[in-house]
């Protein structure tokens, strides 16, 4: 047995010390490091108002997840991203079953790091004040519906209700990335981007494949599948955000499948099967549950922050 352990104790010794050499030969070796344009700038002072505004995006998602997986949030956490904004309103810890907690709690973690990467690089701002009460999302669900749900949708009740409320989230943000791509010019930025969007693309998929996968499955204590609620929350988004169709449920007519040939619809995207795209207005039309980027609501009482977001609000 002492030569087993000594054995076991060996191999780990080795196995750090490879993990250490090649962390050390990755961050040290010029052959590893990313190369640049000649006289490229890395921030320009246009991209920092545009991937500032993702902060409000991020916050909602970091408070969300961290409350619903540990039963506190990031002022918790990290208490010095909030940077003194208020804490969230009706934030609780979800009745979730081991996976969903495994897979919730990586995506909180993930959010602090989000935000942590954007502060450090472009600034920052205080938390905006967040709604994510029970009474916040049944009226964001019977608007999705066109008439009250009864019992009140409680994303907190299961797991399945849970991630039935996460799917309104963390796509807003993938295609808000999307949209700001084009307009970031500093390669610093664009590698921040690039590095947000594809976390928020797995996160998404994630959600979208748990979801896809009880599609047919009825959501108690209602007379509705779980395909059927993400068709009305994706309707409910183009709808408020006034831009044709840019947000497509699990389940699709073959008009709207990959290549007009399949009804499944793991992943939302156009014609072309590339990720739609969204504008700073748009998004606010419907994370303010308004349809009106200068009204605000829903899961921001009291408007997103940023200059984009407060001279949306400024306007009339």
């Amino acid at each position: 047995m002492a030569n087993i352990s000594t054995s076991t104790s060996f191999i780990m010794l080795v196995m750090v010390l490879i993990s250490s050499k090649l962390m050390h030969t990755c961050f040290s070796s010029p052959t590893c490091s990313p190369r640049y344009p000649e006289h490229a700038i890395p921030i320009y002072k246009e991209d920092i108002d545009m991937m500032q505004f993702a902060e409000n995006l991020e916050h909602l998602e970091a408070d969300f997840f961290l409350w619903s997986a540990l039963g506190y949030g990031l002022d918790q956490v990290a208490p010095w991203l909030a940077m003194g904004g208020p804490p969230p309103i009706g934030a609780q810890k979800a009745n979730l079953d081991a996976l969903t907690q495994h897979i919730i709690e990586e995506f909180g973690y993930e959010e602090v790091g989000h935000l942590r990467a954007l502060k450090t690089t472009v600034g920052g701002f205080p938390r905006p004040l967040l709604d994510l009460s029970v009474h916040n999302f049944a009226k964001l669900f019977d608007q999705a519906f066109g008439y009250p749900l009864v019992p009140p949708f409680d994303p907190y009740r299961d797991s399945l209700s849970y991630m039935l409320a996460s799917y309104v989230i963390p796509y807003v943000g993938l295609v808000g990335y999307v949209g700001t791509n084009p307009n970031i010019n500093g390669y610093i930025t664009k590698r921040l981007l690039a590095g947000l969007l594809g976390v928020e693309a797995g996160q998404d998929a994630v959600i979208r494949s748990y979801l896809y996968e009880r599609a047919k499955e009825v959501v108690h204590p209602y007379n509705h599948t779980v395909a059927e609620f993400t068709i009305r929350i994706s309707e409910l988004r183009n709808q408020l955000a006034m831009c044709g169709i840019k947000d497509e449920g699990i389940i699709v007519p073959l008009e709207l499948g990959a290549e007009n040939r399949t009804m499944t619809n793991v992943l939302s995207a156009n014609y072309d099967s590339l990720s739609y795209r969204r504008t700073p207005q748009e998004i606010l039309r419907i994370v303010y549950g308004t349809g009106n980027e200068h009204v605000p609501g829903g899961f921001y009482p009291h408007g997103g922050n940023g200059r984009i977001a407060r001279e949306l609000l400024e306007k009339p």
